[in-house]
């Protein structure tokens, strides 16, 4: 039938029993799988990670003027990376950096989830968060 018809036969999926088979043209075939694949990549959503940075002795502006940014990136859809970075002896003050991080979780409660605990990995200590879905955030 397939060469009646100047077309090709492509076999759509060969692990069924039988085997699913179609006459078309090849080329056309080809160009609507490659057509596909690009639309399923566009739909995908991407993950951004956006990193806020303090230190151990922070200050109450420059927290508030992070802490809205933080609000931000959530509300944008965008997971947070906030870290306290120690710097030489400022690694005294570890109990200093925790506070200030779950701190900056309790403010950021309503705009996103805790993925992470304060975590020391060598000078930083981390903390991750999730955005909230749309529905679930609170006003």
């Amino acid at each position: 039938m397939a060469d009646e018809l100047d077309l090709d036969l492509v076999e759509i999926s060969p692990k069924a029993a039988p085997p699913v088979c179609k006459v078309t043209d090849y080329q056309k075939f080809l160009y609507q799988q490659k057509k596909k694949l690009k639309e399923m990549k566009a739909k995908a959503t991407k993950i951004v990670v956006k990193e806020i940075r303090f230190g151990p002795n922070t200050d109450e502006h420059d927290y508030n003027f992070k802490l809205r940014h933080a609000q931000k990136f959530l509300s944008d859809g965008a997971k947070l990376k906030a870290f306290v970075f120690f710097k030489g002896r400022t690694i005294l003050f570890k109990e200093k950096g925790e506070i200030l991080l779950l701190r900056l979780a309790q403010d950021l409660e309503e705009y996103g989830k805790v993925e992470q605990l304060p975590k020391l990995e060598g000078k930083k200590m981390i903390m991750l968060f999730s955005p909230m879905t749309p529905g679930k955030r609170k006003k």
